[in-house]
């Protein structure tokens, strides 16, 4: 793996585009260093600890914390908690931090550098459940912008206008921190060169809710402390950064380092070279014709020598010959999958719902009151891992399941939902278990597949499950809520018919236009997830959100895709093959070379080279890849509107793609 830029590199060119917003200084965070020497200083109800650059001081009496900065400045990075603890006991010190209690509460803290951050942990000694809402952030009047893993990443201004309105729909929910975000981790920039980041890997029982405070987006962070769900214990790391929209997921990434979290598209490759396919390879799901080997092959004769291929699990998957002929044009291929839902196999309307034995409804998760919790759209109920996994020795459901799946060859599986993070706690006295082993137990069975050779994907995959998966669909969207209600207009977007290309996802339709802005707006997007996780996991878009699905977003998502050197996601039948398959020829030989040579790189540097954020910059490595999008309308450096360059090293020269010359009317 390459190092990150220089210190003295970013120095320079943060001189040169002083004018922009502030780039990346991807040390920031990035390199695992000692913790201090020197312990905690203790005067009254305030406890300093040493953290990179700085010093951050905790108030035991609110826990407010705040943090003087090297050159001298005081930030807050945590308001009081909303709710006092209580009064707190005696401040005790330990090597490299402090120890407290609030004994009203039941709740015992430590705060410790670890790293160069500070980390406190809240211990819940009561048997009550309770809740603690903490840390509060945003509320330094330095605050210009907060960053948000939702899907892909956001930086968003905070005072815009728009995100402090309802049409935003964001301020005001609970944001499950382990299936709303990709990420567990939240940032804000404070002001010129200076930020802050917030890390929980605590992240099952804690809750992120944005609201507007006189037209200013804060967060606050709370945990439900419940034996029950086995949440008694709460952390948060909290870092001092150089301000850089995308410096909270350089943190989490060295965080992931440091704790032996951070997986490998190379470790990967290296144990199933299948993996190698992947690289260049956009991504599709067949329909109709297309899953055919007549279909396979003229995609490959229209010059795609990379594909990703997925079909749904219906009554006519790829058969053998389609799977074989997919294999010999150098594509990956694999059926769609679920191990979640569960139906009476009488009634049932989907083949992945259909289990042996008694599977249905013995399987179910159950809910406190009993009753089995209803699967998606209220079909059936979801299934237990617990209960598979509990079974899987004797009975080998999954194994089954798995190996007829792949009967007619495939090297790839997509599995819906297991990476998601929609986690349940089973009440079922047969097959009891909390979110965190519901968790467990899904790892363990993509394991299990990764392990038997397969190139695994899973649904907008939470970062917690890197390790495992090699690919996924879905976290490269940041899915604004209006989305799924956009969806439900059949008129619009189309449905479930015809069975050869369903109008949900070949119909052409548009988005509400603030879904649009808070979904595919240049100026609010950011590589958070590319940031952390460019080189373990390739990301995409959400598989029913083709690129050809959103005709007024095609430009952008293809820059977008570009910029972030992620594959376009596409759903193909005989027809879309003839009338795009042009275009989508044009696209993936544009992208091939330039995923071949940093699909296996850390994004390392991100920046915006215009005031308007139009003009946006990454590099992957060492600099084997540098990416240049101009969202705006008017040329920049040569670079014209709706263009990107892309340059690897010993290019002579950059090479271009302006997306709406290519082949746009097929």
């Amino acid at each position: 793996m390459h190092s990150f830029t220089s210190r003295r590199t970013v120095r320079a060119a943060a001189v040169a585009l002083a004018v922009t917003f502030p780039c990346v200084t991807l040390t920031t965070s990035a390199h695992a260093v000692p913790r201090p020497a020197q312990t905690a200083r203790v005067h009254g109800h305030l406890v300093d600890i040493p953290v990179r650059g700085g010093t951050a001081t905790v108030d035991t009496a609110t826990l407010r914390v705040t943090a003087r900065t090297g050159s001298g400045t005081v930030v807050e990075l945590s308001a009081p908690a909303a709710g006092a603890p209580g009064a707190p006991g005696p401040v005790t010190t330990t090597r490299d931090g402090a120890r407290w209690s609030y004994p009203a509460g039941g709740l015992t803290v430590t705060a410790r550098a670890d790293h160069g951050r500070l980390l406190v942990t809240v211990k819940a000694t009561g048997a009550a459940d309770r809740t603690l809402a903490w840390p509060v952030t945003g509320t330094d009047r330095a605050s210009s912008a907060v960053q948000l893993p939702r899907g892909e990443g956001l930086s968003l201004p905070v005072a815009d206008p728009f995100w402090n309105s309802a049409d935003a729909q964001l301020t005001g929910a609970d944001l499950p921190m382990e299936s709303a975000l990709s990420m567990p981790l939240w940032g804000y920039t404070l002001g010129a060169r200076t930020g802050a980041s917030y890390l929980v890997p605590t992240d099952i029982g804690t809750s992120l809710r944005l609201t507007s405070d006189g037209g200013r987006l804060r967060t606050t962070a709370t945990h439900r402390f419940s034996r029950a769900e086995g949440t008694t214990e709460y952390t948060v790391a909290l870092g001092l950064t150089d301000g850089s929209p995308v410096a909270p997921a350089v943190d989490y990434r060295a965080w992931l380092k440091e704790n032996g979290q951070l997986g490998s598209l190379r470790r990967k490759a290296d144990a199933n070279p299948a993996t190698k396919k992947l690289l260049g390879a956009f991504h599709a799901y067949l329909w109709g014709d297309a899953r055919t080997a007549d279909g396979v092959r003229k995609l490959r004769a229209l010059g795609v020598d990379r594909m990703w291929l997925g079909y749904d699990a219906d009554d006519k998957p790829m058969d053998a010959a389609a799977v074989t002929a997919a294999k010999k044009a150098g594509y990956l291929v694999g059926p769609y999958d679920s191990f979640a839902n569960g139906q009476d196999p009488k009634t049932s309307d989907a083949p992945t719902s259909v289990w042996p034995d008694k599977v249905h409804p013995d399987f179910c998760v159950g809910r406190a009151d009993g009753s089995p919790e209803p699967g998606f759209h209220d079909r059936g109920c979801y299934l237990s891992s617990e209960a598979f996994e509990k079974a899987e020795p004797a009975h080998h459901y999954l194994a089954d399941r798995t190996r007829k799946m792949t009967a007619n060859g495939a090297d790839s599986y997509f599995l819906d939902v297991d990476a998601a993070g929609e986690l349940f706690r089973d009440h079922s006295a047969a097959h009891p278990m909390d979110k965190a082993r519901d968790r467990a137990n899904r790892l363990a069975r993509m394991k299990r597949l990764t392990d038997q050779g397969l190139v695994l994907g899973s649904e907008s995959a939470g970062a917690w499950s890197n390790q495992v998966l090699a690919f996924d669909h879905g976290s490269g969207t940041p899915v604004a809520d209006g989305l799924w209600k956009a969806q439900k207009d059949k008129e619009k977007w189309g449905g479930y018919a015809p069975a050869k290309a369903p109008g949900i996802f070949f119909k052409p339709a548009e988005l509400p236009e603030a879904v649009a802005k808070a979904m595919y707006d240049p100026a609010y997007r950011v590589p958070l997830y590319e940031t952390a996780l460019h080189d373990s996991v390739v990301n995409t878009e959400r598989w029913e959100l083709s690129y050809d699905k959103l005709p007024r977003r095609k430009t952008t998502r293809a820059l977008l895709a570009m910029l972030y050197n992620t594959p376009l996601n596409f759903v193909l039948d005989g027809d879309s093959l003839d009338r795009r398959g042009g275009e989508l020829a044009a696209l993936q030989k544009y992208f091939k070379p330039l995923h071949e040579a940093a699909g296996t790189e850390p994004m390392t540097d991100f920046r915006t080279l215009t005031p308007d954020r139009a003009v946006q910059r990454t590099v992957f490595g060492d600099g084997v890849l540098t990416v240049t999008a101009n969202f705006g309308t008017t040329a920049h450096d040569g670079l014209p509107a709706g263009c990107v360059d892309a340059r690897l090293r010993g290019d002579g020269k950059p090479r271009r793609l302006c997306p709406d010359t290519v082949n746009t009317d097929g």
